[in-house]
C-alpha cells in the first residue's frame, strides 16, 4: 500500500531529525545550555510526530482489517520489517535523550 510506504518514510525523516537535533542537544550541552535545550526541545517534538504518523499507519492498517480482513502479506511484512527499523532508530534517540538528562 503506498501510503504505508509515505507514511514510512515520513516516520524516518522524523527519526532523523531527531536524532540530529538530540545529537547537538549534547554537543552544546555544556557549553551553551540555552541553544542545547532549545536542540532538546525540538527533538521531542519531532519524536511526537514520529508517533503521530506511526499512530495514523497503525489506524490505516486497523481500518483495512475492520473492512476487508487481514492485510496481504506483503504489506504486512513491509510493516513489520519498516517497524523494526523504526524501533531501533527510536531507541538511539532515546538513548540520546539520556545522555542529555544525565540519566544511566
Amino acid at each position: 500500500m503506498k501510503i504505508i510506504q509515505e507514511l514510512s518514510e515520513n516516520i524516518e525523516d522524523e527519526i532523523s531529525d531527531a536524532h540530529k537535533y538530540a545529537k547537538l542537544a549534547l554537543e552544546y550541552k555544556e557549553t551553551n545550555p540555552v541553544l542545547a535545550e532549545m536542540y532538546f526541545k525540538l527533538s521531542n517534538e519531532e519524536m511526537g510526530h514520529m508517533q503521530i504518523l506511526h499512530n495514523q499507519v497503525v489506524a490505516i492498517i486497523d481500518d483495512y482489517r475492520k473492512k476487508t480482513g487481514d492485510p496481504p502479506e506483503a504489506m504486512q511484512i513491509l510493516y513489520n520489517i519498516l517497524h523494526k527499523k523504526h524501533i531501533g532508530d527510536a531507541a538511539a534517540v532515546k538513548g540520546m535523550f539520556s545522555l542529555y538528562k544525565g540519566e544511566k
